[in-house]
């Protein structure tokens, strides 16, 4: 059962009145860039805490997130250590918890839940964002006496913004990382670190595999943190000039395969990135499909003399029936597809006996290179309306 905290935002500090003060903390100040005596209100209602347990409000959405408020659930449920006092949950609105994965525990941990804009009245220490995306306010942030802290899922300055985890897989890095860092008002990404870890990136990863990674690895940093959070605040250090990356969100358009302008390479990043988010998309007789199933062509199926004695062009698709896949050329080589979605979902097998041999039958004069698919150009309206929300961390400051 909820017990109904009452509490008042009164001025921030060194504002007097409010409610009867505590201590302007030295982290505090530092945290919001105000310096000056240390006598003030901050208007909460009750005294600064300078160790733990803490007071959590927790911003989250998706899955990365999900296994830091997992983290901080279990810190609260361990009486032992009393690292977490109270734990209250905000997210933002769905009409079904199951597509928040973030709400469906909070739900199930019996946590007070709020939904964005609703941000809870309670009295807390510190606020933690991971994978929110929605921006906080000025005004909010310093109502925290220890500000807000961000698990951010890259090695800032590389890769701020709401699709780390994307940019990463996408551009190839080998190193990936999660940064805990203070939300900083008006400015995004840029606040300063207070602990930060690397991890090489496993060949072939896709987002959700390297999501797992990071998530696990966020929720274990932000515990340490917490455990000394007074000196990680004092401890912060700027986030260095040099580096900087934007991930930005991604949109439908990114999801249109180039043929002409794409690798091999490029195409299967691309997939793992993207593709368990929204499937690759081209065009096919002025239909979209989707490719749904990418691999790598073996060797053996390239020396194929069927495929080394035709005349290709980026984009023109081949079944090759030993293999059962459908062999798109791209601009350095071929890619295989095992399946594809055009009214529904089909093997690279349904797609050759519905679509691609009544082409031929149908085209019998036309030379293999005009059989292909093309790029798919999404109207600029279309772009908009499609724009995917793919947040692996709020926008924070």
């Amino acid at each position: 059962m909820r017990v109904p905290v009452r509490c008042c935002w009164g001025p921030l500090p060194g504002g007097g009145g409010g409610c009867a003060g505590r201590r302007q903390s030295p982290q505090w100040r530092s945290l919001v860039g105000l310096s000056g005596s240390s006598g003030g209100e901050d208007g909460r209602g009750a005294r600064v805490r300078e160790k733990p347990p803490w007071r959590v409000l927790f911003f989250g959405t998706d899955q990365f997130a999900r296994e830091t408020l997992r983290a901080l659930h279990a810190a609260r449920e361990n009486k032992g250590e009393e690292l977490i006092d109270n734990l209250e949950v905000v997210t933002v609105p769905s009409p079904s918890p199951k597509r928040l994965p973030v709400k469906q525990y909070a739900v199930q941990s019996q946590l007070p839940v709020y939904e964005w804009p609703d941000v809870g009245s309670g009295e807390y220490d510190v606020g933690v964002v991971a994978s929110f995306g929605r921006l906080l306010s000025e005004a909010l942030i310093l109502k925290f006496p220890y500000g807000v802290l961000n698990v951010h899922p890259s090695c800032l300055p590389r890769w701020r913004g709401p699709a780390p985890i994307i940019h990463t897989v996408l551009h190839g890095d080998t190193v990936a990382g999660v940064t805990i860092m203070q939300i900083r008002p008006k400015r995004f990404d840029v606040g300063p670190i207070l602990k930060q870890e690397t991890v090489p990136v496993p060949p072939k990863s896709t987002t959700k595999d390297l999501e797992a990674v990071l998530s696990r690895l966020g929720a274990n940093m932000l515990i340490s943190i917490l455990k000394n959070l007074p000196e990680s605040l004092n401890n912060g250090r700027q986030q260095p000039a040099e580096g900087v990356t934007h991930a930005p969100k991604i949109s439908a358009a990114t999801s249109c395969i180039k043929w002409e302008e794409q690798t091999s390479e490029q195409i299967f990043r691309l997939h793992r990135a993207i593709g368990n988010i929204i499937p690759l998309q081209t065009l096919w007789v002025n239909s979209t499909i989707k490719l749904l199933d990418l691999v790598e062509v073996n060797s053996s199926v390239l020396t194929d003399p069927k495929l080394t004695g035709q005349a290709v062009i980026p984009g023109s698709v081949i079944y090759h029936k030993q293999s059962q896949i459908l062999l798109v050329c791209c601009k350095d080589g071929w890619i295989g597809v095992r399946s594809v979605m055009l009214k529904k979902t089909l093997t690279a097998t349904d797609f050759y006996n519905g679509y691609l041999h009544p082409w031929y039958q149908k085209n019998s004069q036309a030379q293999p290179s005009q059989c292909r698919f093309q790029t798919l150009r999404l109207p600029l309206k279309k772009k908009q309306k499609k724009k995917l929300l793919l947040c692996n961390s709020a926008p924070s400051s």
